[in-house]
């Protein structure tokens, strides 16, 4: 394979979802249909470097020209209720599925006690300043449930209890289409611990 698709195929890879076969794959349709594939990708990646950044309050990504986003601004959303999520584009996750009408705050990583300059610990240290001066009554806590995020958990847990808000965290259970036996034991254990009252 000549340089310039070699190079092309090692930076497709490191894309979520690709693996070697189908970073290859793309990077030839992409060298093959130039005009109709290639041309318009690179156009739409320099639109996103422009104008696409993360808002400067809640860390959703947003536009260089709306920020903060519309999510912060707009008045109709439940302000006494932030989701804490670990990256910005769990918000989009959260958004799209219409059960959450509160405001966000992006952690942009998990928070790490080995790295004591970690993005991270800083947007915590901004989240107490955001709780303390918005008036927040609930902290809903949407970290993953490896070590990492119930560490992140107990962190904003401990630097938030002198504010005296209500810290909840997702519910813990099966996935939705999916059974028992297809289910690790640590997710069947929470599943079982938080069960709820079904009649």
């Amino acid at each position: 394979m000549i340089a310039p698709i070699r190079e092309l195929e090692q930076v497709l890879a490191k894309l979520p979802g690709f693996g070697r076969r189908s970073a290859s794959r793309a990077a030839l349709a992409l060298v093959r249909e130039r005009f109709r594939l290639a041309d318009p990708l690179a156009a739409a990646l320099n639109v996103v470097r422009e104008s696409v950044t993360c808002c400067s309050r809640c860390g959703a990504f947003t536009t260089v020209d709306v920020n903060p986003c519309k999510t912060c601004i707009d008045q109709t959303r439940e302000r006494f209720l932030v989701c804490v999520v670990e990256e910005s584009s769990d918000i989009v996750s959260i958004e799209s599925s219409g059960a959450f009408r509160g405001l966000y705050h992006a952690l942009g990583g998990k928070f790490s006690a080995l790295k004591s300059s970690s993005l991270a610990k800083q947007r915590i240290m901004e989240l107490k300043e955001r709780v303390a001066r918005e008036n927040f009554t609930e902290v809903l806590l949407a970290l993953s449930t490896d070590m990492e995020g119930d560490a992140t958990a107990g962190y904003i847990t401990e630097v938030l209890k002198p504010l005296n808000v209500k810290i909840t965290r997702l519910a813990f259970g099966l996935p939705a289409d999916s059974g028992v036996a297809y289910s690790d034991p640590l997710t069947l254990k929470r599943a079982i611990s938080n069960r709820i009252l079904f009649c």
